[in-house]
């Protein structure tokens, strides 16, 4: 389950779900947003606002409910990751998490039995930053994740998204590498 960003279902989102069916896997890619994209992150997140967080997670839930049973693997980018970690964290036969871009803030009573999670960040990154990533980090782990994290130095926020001014094509080619190799293990 590929969830999209604050820009919404965009290109970029379907080329990846692409490159990872021609990896072998199953993919959905459900747009929150009902067809809306952005062209800035402003614009994405002032609809977000007024959609309401409660609504946008309302929507992931009913979008991966007909495939939960199964153990989906849930993944997103950016404000995607944030509600692919929400979930994740909330379904007990999810069987790995997929973060690029974006992490969210994690429930105290949060419990998973060694969710492998992979992050894929940018360094640095304004909506990532270094302090939040070691507590996210930590607090992932005290959940019982089994978590990697990796940093791009110099990288744009969105860094894999082609039709972004953030895209860097060596850590967007890196990120895959690494990304598809962490899903052929789950």
């Amino acid at each position: 389950m590929l969830f999209h960003s604050t820009y919404g279902l965009r290109p970029a989102v379907r080329d990846a779900a692409d490159r990872l069916r021609a990896a072998g896997h199953e993919v959905w890619t459900p747009d929150l947003f009902e067809g809306r994209t952005f062209e800035t992150v402003e614009e994405g997140m002032v609809f977000k606002d007024e959609l309401g967080k409660v609504e946008l997670l309302k929507r992931a839930v009913l979008a991966a409910a007909p495939y939960s049973d199964r153990g989906l693997v849930y993944a997103g980018f950016s404000l995607g990751a944030a509600t692919a970690q929400t979930l994740a964290l909330g379904d007990d036969k999810a069987r790995g998490l997929l973060l690029l871009h974006g992490t969210s803030d994690i429930a105290e009573t949060a419990s998973v039995d060694e969710l492998p999670v992979q992050l894929h960040v940018a360094e640095p990154d304004a909506f990532e930053p270094d302090d939040w990533l070691t507590a996210w980090y930590l607090q992932m782990g005290k959940a019982g994740a089994d978590v990697e994290i990796y940093r791009y130095a110099g990288a744009g926020h969105l860094y894999t998204d082609p039709g972004l001014p953030d895209y860097d094509e060596e850590a967007a080619e890196a990120t895959w590498r690494v990304a598809l190799g962490f899903l052929e293990t789950l």
